[in-house]
């Protein structure tokens, strides 16, 4: 049973939040704050969370930060704000997906169901896999079946899409991909992904795979087109 994490202070939204999630077969855990969020990610174990940005002990997107220090759970934010420039602070602080509130419960589901499945790959996508668990080249590593991205023999932390991202790249070394590629690679079902987001991602990803981020030997921009992995 895939186990939700509501972090929602607003008890009318998260009671039903946790009632619709419970009878659509989810094991649901709701707290009100974010000390109770950290504390049930331990105990808890959730394989999403579902993260309110306003909450009265800390601010939702330094949570955000906190749980990626320890975590790689996806993470669905749930905003009253539909502000760019907050998406976008989401997304840089290890968000996975962001909703606007108000939303309807069915997409809801979906965007949990697109995390899962990004997170907990199908039993037969992992024994087809089986033979390629882990590709590399320049010093950096990629492991398919932990979700690990490793430089020089150390691991980086990477959010979903980031890893995502890289994976797809791995793949197709050398070749360009247009943003347009790249964010239907993330979509899924209807998730918040654009021009800007794609960009948010590869810069993150630079800093964190890169020895000079601003002069990237490994994730090349070309311009007015996209952009590649170099890995010769």
């Amino acid at each position: 049973m895939t186990r939700i994490l509501v972090i929602e202070d607003e008890k009318i939204i998260g009671e039903m939040i946790s009632m619709y999630l419970t009878d659509e077969a989810f094991s649901v855990c709701r707290v009100e704050n974010g000390k109770e969020g950290l504390e049930a990610l331990r105990t808890f174990g959730p394989d999403v969370i579902l993260l309110d940005l306003m909450l009265p002990d800390m601010d939702g997107i330094e949570l955000c930060k906190k749980v990626r220090r320890h975590s790689d759970t996806p993470i669905i934010v749930i905003s009253m704000n539909t502000k760019v420039n907050e998406r976008i602070r989401a997304l840089n602080a290890g968000a996975d997906d962001y909703l606007c509130k108000p939303f309807s419960m069915q997409e809801l589901k979906a965007r949990i169901g697109v995390a899962v499945r990004r997170y907990k790959p199908s039993l037969a996508a992992e024994e087809a896999g089986a033979a390629a668990e882990s590709r590399s080249g320049r010093g950096i590593e990629l492991d398919l079946q932990k979700r690990l991205v490793l430089v020089d023999g150390q691991p980086v932390e990477t959010t979903f899409s980031e890893f995502e991202l890289m994976k797809l790249l791995f793949e197709f070394p050398g070749r360009v991909f247009s943003r347009d590629e790249l964010i239907s690679t993330l979509r899924g079902l209807d998730s918040y992904v654009n021009d800007r987001s794609i960009d948010v991602h590869i810069t993150n990803l630079r800093k964190k795979v890169e020895s000079n981020p601003k002069e990237p030997k490994f994730i090349r921009t070309v311009w007015g087109v996209g952009y590649k992995l170099v890995l010769e």
